[in-house]
């Protein structure tokens, strides 16, 4: 799997899954309708009903990821808030709530019907202070030391290069500024077959780090204070559900993968500058 192949699958699957809720229909993590109709055990039940009352149902139906940063991060008015791969746009418009209208809250995305959809729903929903922009989160189109907070949901795993991924990051943060992302993280070794599996890998699972990388590339992009909170973990019966109609046995390997695929809220903080006193002193 190079590293275009995977950006080029990611794209068309994301695409289509944007097609679909403009008609409608409903996706889950970026492949296709989930069984029985409903989403799978990575991606449903994240966000809770006073959260999605205000919002488009396109915004809901079009949430992709495996947790909810908007509800674990600790977002302050007037702060600007950059969402990595913000697909639909529920968590920038969730977040551009909570800054209030001093703040901003950018949503970055590469798959144009992502970004259509998106900002039909900015439009729907009436949140002035929020901005989709077309890019890759390997290459971020914002300058140094811009942004406040970094939220991601279910996004970083997708990359190939999530090195890259993570010291654009630091970049675009202010000196003090935090990095608060839901991602998939494994813990110990996944079977070969899953790896290998492209479609798993569009379906947020098979990219997913183990543990100890997550925290060792983070280090090396410069971040301390470096924190990963479990938030669900995934039991035989998901491992069925998920590798369902992916090529894979699931029977042979659930026992293999059970309690191993977490869903996680991971925390890290760009450090201040030297000589700086605080945040502020450092914008």
């Amino acid at each position: 799997m190079s590293a275009s192949n995977i950006k080029e699958v990611v794209r068309e699957k994301y695409g289509q899954a944007a097609l679909r809720v403009s008609t409608g229909g409903s996706s889950c993590c970026g492949a296709g309708p989930a069984l029985d109709g409903g989403c799978d055990p990575i991606t449903s039940n994240l966000y809770d009903a006073l959260q999605t009352t205000e919002l488009p149902q396109e915004a809901v139906k079009a949430s992709l990821g495996c947790g909810n940063p908007t509800a674990l991060a600790n977002l302050n008015p007037g702060e600007t808030v950059l969402d990595l791969g913000s697909g639909g746009g529920i968590d920038v418009l969730l977040s551009a709530r909570r800054v209030g209208p001093t703040g901003k809250a950018y949503g970055l995305d590469m798959t144009d019907e992502m970004l259509a959809l998106a900002r039909e729903n900015q439009r729907k929903s009436g949140v002035q202070n929020v901005e989709f922009l077309k890019g890759e989160i390997e290459q971020i189109p914002l300058p140094d030391n811009s942004v406040d907070v970094i939220i991601s949901n279910c996004v970083i795993n997708l990359s190939a290069d999530k090195d890259k991924v993570l010291r654009e990051a630091f970049r675009v943060l202010k000196p003090g500024g935090r990095l608060a992302v839901s991602d998939v993280v494994v813990r110990g070794d996944v079977p070969p077959q899953v790896r290998r599996s492209m479609e798993l890998w569009v379906g947020c699972i098979a990219g997913a780090l183990k543990d100890s990388d997550y925290t060792a590339k983070l280090t090396g992009a410069g971040f301390d204070a470096i924190d990963i909170e479990p938030t669900r973990v995934y039991t035989i019966a998901d491992a069925r559900q998920f590798l369902a109609g992916e090529g894979v046995d699931a029977d042979a390997i659930a026992s293999e993968v059970e309690g191993k695929f977490i869903s996680a809220f991971i925390r890290a903080v760009k450090p201040l500058e030297k000589g700086c006193c605080g945040p502020a002193c450092c914008s």
